[in-house]
């Protein structure tokens, strides 16, 4: 029987920060969401390869103070951990800290526990602890812990993780390589190893490691360190880093970290992703991920019989339901009364159009799913009747307020199909369709790595080119070097607002495809 092999990422498409447990026969994964809601994405797979979400860390808006959060500001970092039958996830709230409020805060965290790793988790606790990227440890003592950056600051805690009870301690200094996050202390055969992700979230990301065999130290750094980074700058993976070690149960060790596939050039689209590689120990007690090789694109399968969740990737949602599929994100805080799957219009997602543009925090009830493929197709249907300059409603390629592409039925002196785009300096007109008398409409986009073109059509069988965007460089981490934060990737949904004319009108949505 020939072995089974998995191409990297395993989790493909806007999923970084992987924190990853095993219980029993089951792996899940939590990630970072950063300014989309609900928050927290929570995975699920039994042969650590194949993941589907199973549900969110923080579903009730009420609990989250996002609403006017800044771009690739939010939720960071979480981490997961299963400890005395409780599912416990803690992560970074990265807030604005510009003066107006939180007492100028710049970073809280905040903790949530469950019975069921799906969820629901409780109202988060929040730990007034002003750093970044938490993750837990339990000693064998039953102390509780968390680490903490810079390298690695512990804190005492309580049994549930609520509370600090105690004064920090850096209990390693990392390398000295910048941008020290990410920390994990995992003690495995009689060691302390102190994981920790250095040299920036771009591409000079890695994972150093340190050991030591009390927890309090001294550390001893790894004789392999960087134990993970991709060294070959014309790999199909880089930004590799950010890891946590899980062992499966044939008592095989593996390391889940964040990678990114670059798109014709150092542009990764799609954002931050999860890798999955092997960790072997040396015969002195360290470790090295998939040989010092740096991250693998194809590797041998953990032997575990394959569960594919293919039909749970939600690829085509016609609205029929009660709720919306686990793949749906909102960008923000979504408006209450804004929104709905039970209108008049049954097996449609209605959106009522509200101030605030796509180039503006205040938008509300943009809804997009996550780009996984340089290449893909999307569309979606529309019923939108817009009469006042401003209004519109279409499909959107989203990465920030600042950059985005969009196409939409909108009305500016008659009704129009526009391509509009914003490079983060302000939004160009592209291409323009007028005279739209038929309603609904089909907008489709067709994407080609750094290239995506816009189609309309009536029937769904008749396509009628809009217009063509090539090097979309814009959409990406790397591609607009004067936008400070643009840590998330592109996402790709549906939109309606009224462009500040004040009118509260419906869009109706009849299906949304994706294609990969």
């Amino acid at each position: 029987m020939s072995e089974r092999t998995y191409k990297n990422p395993v989790q493909r498409g806007f999923f970084p920060d992987p924190s990853v447990i095993r219980v029993g026969d089951d792996y899940y994964m939590v990630n970072s969401s950063f300014q989309y809601f609900p928050a927290i994405p929570i995975s699920h797979s039994k042969d650590m390869v194949h993941w589907h979400i199973i549900g969110h860390a923080i579903n009730n808006p009420d609990w989250l103070d996002i609403g006017d959060i800044r771009d690739s500001h939010g939720i960071w970092a979480p981490d997961i951990e299963y400890i005395d039958g409780k599912f416990y996830i803690i992560a970074t709230l990265r807030l604005n800290a510009d003066g107006k409020r939180n007492n100028n805060v710049m970073r809280r965290q905040l903790l949530m526990y469950s019975e069921k790793p799906e969820g629901p988790y409780c109202k988060p606790f929040c730990i007034e602890v002003d750093d970044i990227d938490p993750s837990m440890f339990v000693d064998d003592d039953g102390k509780h812990y968390m680490s903490i950056a810079k390298a690695v600051n512990l804190y005492p805690m309580s049994d549930d993780f609520t509370k600090v009870t105690g004064e920090p301690t850096r209990i390693w200094e990392g390398t000295g390589e910048r941008c020290s996050e990410g920390p994990h202390i995992q003690k495995i055969n009689g060691y302390y190893y102190a994981i920790v992700a250095e040299g920036g979230t771009g591409y000079g990301h890695g994972i150093n490691v340190a050991r030591s065999k009390t927890l309090y130290g001294e550390y001893e750094e790894s004789p392999y360190n960087p134990v993970m980074r991709q060294l070959d700058p014309d790999a199909p993976l880089q930004r590799s880093g950010h890891g946590k070690l899980v062992q499966d149960q044939n008592g095989k060790w593996w390391c889940y970290y964040l990678c990114g596939r670059p798109n014709g050039g150092k542009y990764t689209t799609i954002g931050r992703e999860s890798a999955l590689d092997p960790v072997e120990f040396t015969e002195d007690g360290w470790f090295r991920i998939n040989g010092g090789k740096g991250p693998s694109t194809e590797n041998i399968a953990p032997d575990l019989p394959e569960v594919s969740y293919e039909a749970e990737r939600n690829l085509f949602d016609d609205f029929d339901s009660d709720t919306l599929n686990l793949e749906w994100e909102f960008v923000r805080l979504p408006a209450r009364g804004s929104y709905s799957l039970n209108s008049e219009r049954k097996s449609h997602f209605r959106i009522w159009t509200m101030d605030g543009q796509l180039n503006e925090i205040r938008a509300k009830n943009t809804l997009l799913r996550r780009e996984q493929e340089l290449t893909y197709n999307a569309e979606c249907k529309v019923e939108y009747y817009p009469d006042r300059n401003g209004e519109q409603a279409g499909l959107t390629c989203y990465y920030s307020t600042a950059t985005y592409a969009r196409c939409a039925l909108c009305y500016e002196d008659g009704r129009k199909l526009q391509l509009v785009i914003n490079r983060n300096h302000g939004e160009e007109l592209v291409a323009e369709v007028a005279d739209i008398k038929d309603v609904p409409v089909i907008i489709r986009v067709e994407v080609e790595k750094l290239t995506r073109t816009f189609y309309y059509s009536y029937d769904g069988k008749n396509y009628e080119k809009i217009g063509v965007l090539e090097n979309c460089i814009y959409l990406c981490d790397e591609g607009v070097p004067d936008d400070p934060k643009r840590h998330t990737g592109t996402l790709v949904g549906i939109y309606a607002n009224n462009g500040g004319c004040g009118a509260r009108k419906p869009a109706d949505f009849d299906y949304f495809r994706y294609e990969d």
